[in-house]
This record gives structure tokens, sequence and C-alpha cells, in this order.
């Protein structure tokens, strides 16, 4: 009995020691705080940009018109060319032109003529009528012929020079360099008839303007904001615009907002603005729609956070931080568009919060993390990773 006793308090003892193992062993088991790639932030001026659509305008455009009234004889110029200030374009039947100009310089040769007649009378009768041998009547009457014949000069010199006008309008000139357009009236029509007839059109294209609007009540928001200090907004001269075209790509060129009107739209509730575009390859022509990033000034005290890290859900966008706990923590935040391939926080961070940019799907609010500095993806894989991320997290106006 007593043998039997004994063995069963070793098999209890036994039991308790394997017991007492298996217990040490499952707490080493555990899994360690799951690694996460954070990025420490910090506040900075970044700029404040806005993406819009304009529309592309010829920074100059001229009517080239038929002045005078006759036959259209040739176009000189080819259409869709480049042509200069002064450049001949068409030429009109001078013939007309020049025997008007014949008559009225006939017309002056005889109230020259008539003139000096007058001037010779008028002067014989003044060196008479000190001597009394003519009456004060017939000295009156001869000095207003002089001053008549004289006036008649006049107009017909003024005459002379219309008519001279209106033949060097037979040749029709560009007024502005720039790219001429497409004939509009064939050879042979009669123009300038009552009207002055559209010949073409001149558009300088290089500067280009860029016309694009913003909302009265955006502008409002931006003002207030910047006198509350957040922003800071450049002057009309100082903002710039860079433009990409239809296919995304990014014209090389920048340009300045030059306009700004003073005025709302009553119909769009909208304030034009306009930018001046260099366009020395003459890639962008007038009437054509593109988009453009303006830049309206800098944003003061926002927080640059890479794309992966910004999240949303039903209540909202945030972001994950390890706290100073080691623990993961939920921050709700306002975004203000891209910055590159960060996105711009204004709201919901602190200076050196460490934000989760690397690792989000395996962590928990509240559960612990361990913090390792966040290494940027491959340019390639970059773009891959951050295109859900960007979708996903919506870019507030203002």
């Amino acid at each position: 009995m007593q043998a039997s006793s004994r063995l069963r308090t070793f098999v209890a003892c036994l039991g308790l020691c394997v017991l007492a193992g298996c217990g040490k062993g499952g707490q080493e088991a555990q899994p360690p705080p799951p690694e996460v790639g954070v990025v420490s932030v910090q506040p900075r001026t970044v700029p404040l940009t806005r993406d819009l659509v304009g529309r592309v305008s010829a920074y100059r455009s001229a009517d080239v018109r038929a002045r005078v009234a006759g036959v259209l004889l040739k176009r000189v110029y080819t259409e869709g060319s480049e042509v200069k200030a002064g450049q001949l374009l068409f030429q009109i039947d001078p013939a007309p032109l020049k025997a008007v100009l014949a008559n009225a310089q006939a017309g002056l040769a005889q109230a020259q003529a008539t003139y000096t007649n007058a001037r010779i009378t008028a002067d014989r009768i003044r060196s008479l009528a000190p001597k009394g041998y003519v009456s004060k009547s017939d000295l009156d009457a001869a000095q207003a012929s002089e001053r008549t014949a004289k006036a008649a000069v006049q107009a017909a010199q003024a005459n002379v020079e219309t008519a001279r006008i209106n033949l060097g309008y037979a040749d029709v000139t560009s007024p502005i360099a720039g790219r001429a357009g497409q004939q509009q009236v064939t050879e042979g029509a009669l123009v300038g008839n009552g009207a002055a007839t559209l010949l073409t059109t001149v558009d300088q294209i290089d500067p280009l303007y860029v016309n694009f609007t913003i909302s009265v009540g955006e502008l409002d928001q931006l003002r207030q904001a910047q006198h509350s200090g957040a922003l800071k907004l450049s002057q009309p001269d100082k903002a710039t615009v860079k433009v990409s075209l239809p296919d995304g790509t990014p014209y090389p060129e920048s340009g300045t907002v030059d306009f700004s009107s003073v005025n709302v739209d009553p119909a769009t509730g909208a304030v034009n603005l306009r930018a001046l575009l260099p366009n020395p390859r003459h890639m962008l022509l007038p009437g054509s729609y593109v988009t453009l990033k303006v830049t309206l000034g800098e944003r003061r005290d926002a927080f640059l956070v890479p794309q992966p890290a910004v999240l949303r859900d039903t209540s909202g966008t945030y972001v994950l931080v390890v706290d100073k706990d080691g623990k993961v923590a939920r921050h709700d935040v306002v975004t203000r568009g891209l910055d590159g391939l960060d996105w711009i926080v204004t709201s919901g961070l602190a200076a050196g919060d460490q934000v989760i940019a690397s690792g989000v799907q395996v962590v928990r609010v509240g559960s612990p993390a361990k913090a390792e500095p966040w290494q940027p993806p491959a340019s390639g894989a970059s773009a891959g990773n951050a295109s859900a991320p960007a979708s996903a997290a919506p870019v507030s106006a203002g």
C-alpha cells in the first residue's frame, strides 16, 4: 500500500512538472509585436496648388479685312504659315484706285492754278488800293477770292492724300506677326463693297493665354485662411502655372498668372483668371483644353505623409501612428491634395508623430507595434502601391 501511494505521488509530481514546463513553453511561443515602417512627420511650408482645367487662346488675334472696294486679284501667303507684321497677304485690283488718285491730283493742280491767279489779282488790287484806283469793295472781293482758292488747294491736297492711302490699301498686309489662317474669300470676288470684308485671321500663338476659373466660394476660403495665417497667397504676377497636355504629358514651359478679374461671373459664380504661357515650339493651339496646376501661394504648418499611410473608412480619412507607449493609435486627418507622391495633411497630426507607412495591414488599434524607419519602395513599385491609397483617400477642397 505504501509503495502504491508513493507511486501515485510520484506520478502526480511528474504531471505537475510537465504542466509547469508546458506553461513556460507557451509563454515563450507568443509572437513578438509586428514591425512597421514609420515616418516621423514635421510641420513645413508647402506650395498651395490647385488642379484646374483651362482653355488656350491666342495672345493676339487680328482679323485681316479689305479696307477698300475692289476685286481680289490673288493671295500671296501660304495658308497656315508664319507671317511677319507688314507682310503682304492679298492684292486688290489697284487700277480703279490709281484712277481716283490721278483724278485727285488733277483736281489739286486745278486748285493750285486757281489760287495762283487769285493771289496775283489780289496782289495787284492791294497795290492800287492806296492810290485810290480801286474801290474798297473790289479789294475785299479780290482778297475773298484768294482765301477761297487757298482753301480749295488744301481740300484738293486732302483728296490726294485720301486717294493715295486707299491705293495703299490695295496691298493687304498682316497687322501682326503670327500664323495666318485659312483664306475666307477667293480670287475674283468683289470685296470691301459697303463693308470691310474678312479675308483671313492672323493669330500670335507664342506666347499663349490659358483662361481658367476659380469659384468665388473657394476664393473666399483661401482669403480667410490667409487672414488666419494658415496661407500666404501670391500676388497675381507671382502665381505660377504648370500645364499637362491632353495625353497627360507635362508641358515643358511654365507660365505666370497675369490677370485676375475683379468681378464674379453671375452665370457660373466663378472668377476668371488668365495665365501667360510661352509656346516656342507651337505645341499648344488656341481653343484646346489643358489641365493645369496653379501654385497660388504657400501653406504653412502642413505635414507631408506618404500615400500608403493615408487610409479611409466610413468614418473618414485617417492614419495609424505608433504612440509613445509603442501602441498603434488612429488619428483622423484632413488632406488638402498631393505634393508629388505625398498627401498634404493640415489637421490631425502633431510634430514628431510616427505615422505608419508600411505594415498597416498587420496591426490593430491599441496593439503594440515595433517602429522602424520607413524605406520608400522602388520607383516602379511606388507607382503601383501608391495608386490604391491615393484613390482611397479624398482630396479636400480648400
